[in-house]
């Protein structure tokens, strides 16, 4: 691994963490090239960033749960060749319910590039501190519609504060948010803005 990426419950106290692409539950149906451990790397400066954002979400009685950190350029090469393979209709109801596989890339939710890859992106949601339940956000992570768009109309006013807290949340300690993707977030200063790494996660 790369001296200034890290595991990023190593150094962010309290942070969970269920790294979707290294299981069978993503839009894929299986583990992802490159994800050969259930753990989220970051940069060592994402991880100083969501270590403020953990604090200033407990102090509205939340927690952060990651979905992804870092993503090998592997795994993004996955993504590509998997969305030019047959439909066989196993996560489309779920992730991509109204539009083809090809079109994930045409509307920018699969990528060649992707920030994941430069180390300070991060998907992520909130789940209440009393109960440990997940915040309701109207739509679950990597489903690929417009209804997973910052503002969506079609979510319900709870949905929408749940949404604004973590937008608020994230962008008060210095991330920018992907306006297609509630659950994206890109670290403002990355240390890295133009490098894609392609290290496996183990």
């Amino acid at each position: 691994m790369n001296d200034d990426f890290v595991y990023v419950d190593d150094l962010v106290p309290g942070v969970r963490w269920d790294a979707k692409y290294a299981t069978w539950d993503n839009f894929t149906g299986k583990p992802v090239d490159g994800y050969l451990a259930n753990r989220v790397v970051g940069t060592r400066s994402l991880c100083a960033a969501l270590e403020q954002a953990c604090e200033e979400a407990a102090s509205r009685g939340f927690g952060l749960l990651l979905w992804d950190g870092y993503r090998p350029q592997r795994a993004v090469d996955c993504f590509l060749r998997w969305a030019e393979q047959p439909e066989d209709g196993r996560t489309k109801p779920r992730h991509y319910p109204n539009i083809d596989r090809p079109q994930m890339v045409e509307n920018g939710y699969v990528v060649a590039k992707s920030g994941h890859s430069r180390g300070s992106a991060v998907d992520l949601t909130l789940y209440h501190l009393a109960t440990g339940e997940l915040v309701p956000m109207g739509g679950g992570h990597d489903l690929m519609d417009p209804i997973s768009h910052h503002q969506a109309a079609e979510i319900t006013p709870a949905e929408a504060e749940n949404r604004e807290h973590l937008r608020s949340i994230m962008e008060g300690c210095g991330f920018d948010r992907y306006n297609c993707e509630w659950w994206h977030y890109t670290l403002r200063n990355e240390p890295h803005p133009d490098v894609y790494f392609d290290f496996p996660i183990t």
